[in-house]
C-alpha cells in the first residue's frame, strides 16, 4: 500500500476509481464531482488521500474546507469517498480514512463532518450530529446521514453559525 497526499498524480484515474466505485447511475455524477473538486478547489482547501496499489488508485477519498464564519474552528468535510469494486470488504477504505484522519489532526484541524452511512463511518468514530448542533451548507435529503467527529475525541461537534462548503459541492442534487 501507498498513501499519496495533495493534488498530485493524474486526475482521470482518481476520477475513474470513483465513477466505478459508485456504479452506472450515481457514477458519473460523482465522477464529475472529484474532477471539480481537484481542479476547481485551492490547494488550501482541499485534502486528498489516495491508497495505490500497482500504479493505480484503489481507494481515495476527499476533504474540503468547510467554512463557519462566525466560528473559528477548523473544519473539513469528507466528500467523496471510494473504493474500487475489487478491492471493496478488505478494510482499505477504513485504513485510508484512519490514515487521513490521523493527518488533518496533526494539521489542525479540530471537527470532521460528513454526510454518509452512519454505520459505516460509526466504526471510525463518526456520530450523529444534527442541523442546529452543525448547520450543513444546504438542505439535506437525508439529515441521518449528517455526521461528524471532533478529532480531539471530545463529544459531539456543535458549531456556531452557517456553513459554506467549497464550490464543487456547492450543489442541492447531491445534497
Amino acid at each position: 500500500m501507498t498513501i499519496t497526499t495533495g493534488h498530485e498524480g493524474p486526475e482521470e484515474p482518481f476520477r475513474a476509481l470513483f465513477v466505478a466505485a459508485f456504479g452506472a447511475e450515481e457514477g458519473p455524477l460523482i465522477g464529475d464531482l472529484v474532477g471539480d473538486l481537484l481542479t476547481k478547489t485551492p490547494g488550501a482547501d482541499i485534502r486528498v488521500f489516495r491508497d495505490m496499489r500497482d500504479g493505480a488508485p484503489v481507494a481515495g477519498l476527499i476533504f474540503t474546507r468547510l467554512l463557519f464564519p462566525e466560528d473559528p474552528a477548523r473544519v473539513f468535510l469528507l466528500s467523496p469517498m471510494a473504493v474500487a469494486p475489487a478491492w471493496k470488504r478488505q478494510g482499505i477504505g477504513q485504513a485510508l480514512l484512519r490514515h487521513a484522519l490521523n493527518a488533518l489532526r496533526g494539521d489542525g484541524v479540530e471537527v470532521v463532518m460528513t454526510y454518509g452511512d452512519p454505520a459505516f463511518y460509526g466504526r471510525l468514530g463518526f456520530g450523529p450530529v444534527t442541523e442546529a448542533q452543525v448547520q450543513p451548507p444546504l438542505p439535506l435529503s437525508m439529515p441521518q446521514g449528517w455526521i461528524g467527529q471532533r478529532l480531539d475525541g471530545a463529544g459531539a461537534p456543535s458549531l456556531r453559525g452557517p456553513s459554506r462548503c467549497a464550490a464543487a459541492l456547492d450543489r442541492p442534487d447531491i445534497w
